[in-house]
């Protein structure tokens, strides 16, 4: 079994409830085992859509890197998320962020994931679940300026 960490995220509909399904439908694959709480985010890279609701889970899974990616991209699909506009609204978005120790650049999958240390709504949940996956100047830095609100806890996340 591996640790993987993945960031969550939704800006279109039942933001809530898209994180709840996203989440569930990893299931039996990744057993999740820590949720951070929901932050609302306004929309980076492409600002002209609504807000996101971002979070990070951990978890545990026997699948490789690749099959991973492809359960993630099948349940963004079975939620509702077509191709489009690249950083555009979505009703669901999910991430590797982290597999084990593993580093990773393939075509399509690079771990620990590219912008990861960017983004204050990766960073700020990651850190509040794995404060050892993130250090303190990288944090600040992502941050600098940043308005984040937590907006839903942890448990609220689960769906209890």
């Amino acid at each position: 079994m591996t640790i993987v960490y993945l960031a969550i995220g939704s800006n279109q509909g039942d933001r809530l409830a898209n994180l709840q399904a996203g989440l569930a439908a990893l299931a039996p694959a990744v057993q999740l085992t820590n949720y951070s709480s929901v932050y609302e985010t306004a929309a980076a890279y492409v600002e002209d859509q609504p807000p996101f609701l971002n979070a990070v889970v951990a978890g545990t899974t026997e699948l490789a890197p690749h099959a991973l990616l492809a359960l993630l991209k099948q349940i963004e699909h079975d939620c509702g998320r077509r191709p489009g506009l690249r950083y555009g609204p979505r009703p669901l978005d999910l991430d590797i962020l982290l597999y084990g120790e593993l580093e990773l650049q393939t075509n399509d999958l690079i771990i620990p994931h590219l912008r990861m240390f960017e983004r204050d709504f990766v960073l700020r949940p990651l850190a509040e679940i794995a404060p050892n996956q993130v250090n303190a100047e990288q944090l600040a830095q992502a941050t600098q300026g940043s308005v984040l609100a937590v907006v839903y806890s942890a448990k609220q996340l689960q769906g209890r």
